[in-house]
């Protein structure tokens, strides 16, 4: 099981009440709603390897010099720097302090991002796998042969879709092996990427279905393809630049280095108090309990 920790650490802050407060005052409600969520899923999806990953860097190098528009929409007008409510930050040392406690993995590789770094870890290690995450991004990677799929919390744990090939075609309307592709024409505002100007999800839906790769939807929209509207030919030709770089920019990093780390459910450590101090220091209650019984202890 991969956890986007970004991705659940923001969700468990607008989720859980900004009252959860430490004894001594700091905001803990991101750290609580993390563990829950991860005992929850813990205990639905009984993994036998866990990983918490993190953006070694949210604006990858290679891919903001091929595009420096990627995600520029969430830089703060003093700086290179993602914007963060004032009152999660300080929580987030505290979360990957208790992690640590915990023996769970948390990776991070510099100049890629959690997704890249899930991506990898899809591609190279046995299956199953399930990909825990708010995003969309990760469904190019979901694989019915693999056993790949994404717990996709859109809709929160408790409603939570298990994402696969169906699911992927059923809704968009698109072969399910192909979103990567779709998402390239279509665009993705959260990202700032633009997607092929006017093209949106019906237009790049006729495209996926159509063509498997951006250098055949060019060629089919030079050579007037059966299938693609005039004017939707026109703005295919019209993106050409942009298509050229789509596919390096939209597809996650599926060779990221990885770090030569045990990935097993952590074993019990002989002694749990300095997680019991960890929990009174900060109030966390039985948000840590519920983790230490979904991982058997």
């Amino acid at each position: 099981m991969l956890l986007d920790s970004a991705s659940l650490w923001y969700r468990a802050y607008y989720g859980m009440p900004d009252t959860l407060l430490s004894p001594d005052g700091v905001s803990i409600n991101a750290v609580r709603g993390y563990l829950d969520m991860t005992a929850r899923l813990v205990q639905a999806y009984k993994p036998n390897r866990l990983v918490a990953c993190l953006d070694g860097d949210w604006r990858p190098s290679w891919r903001v010099d091929i595009f420096p528009e990627y995600k520029a929409n969430r830089i703060e007008e003093d700086g290179d720097s993602e914007e963060e409510p004032e009152t999660l930050t300080p929580q987030i040392p505290i979360l990957l302090d208790l992690l640590d406690l915990f023996g769970i993995p948390v990776v991070g590789v510099d100049d890629y991002e959690a997704d890249d770094v899930m991506a990898t870890y899809a591609h190279k290690e046995k299956g199953p796998t399930r990909i825990v995450t708010g995003d969309r991004d990760l469904f190019q990677v979901v694989d019915d042969k693999k056993d790949i799929k994404v717990v996709y919390l859109a809709k929160g744990i408790s409603q939570h879709d298990l994402v696969d090939i169906a699911y992927v075609a059923n809704k968009y309307s698109i072969p399910g092996d192909r979103y990567d592709l779709f998402a390239m024409f279509r665009g993705d505002p959260s990202d700032g990427l633009p997607g092929v100007k006017g093209i949106g999800e019906k237009g790049a839906a006729i495209i996926a279905n159509t063509f498997a790769s951006v250098e055949a939807a060019l060629e089919g929209a030079h050579n007037a393809h059966e299938a693609l509207a005039p004017a939707l030919a026109k703005k295919i030709i019209a993106g050409e630049d942009y298509l050229k770089i789509a596919p390096t920019l939209v597809r996650v990093a599926r060779n990221v280095p990885l770090p030569k780390i045990e990935l097993g459910i952590p074993q019990p450590p002989s002694d749990l108090s300095p997680i019991y101090q960890f929990k009174e220091r900060y109030g966390l209650g039985a948000s840590v309990d519920r983790l230490i019984s979904a991982l058997g202890w």
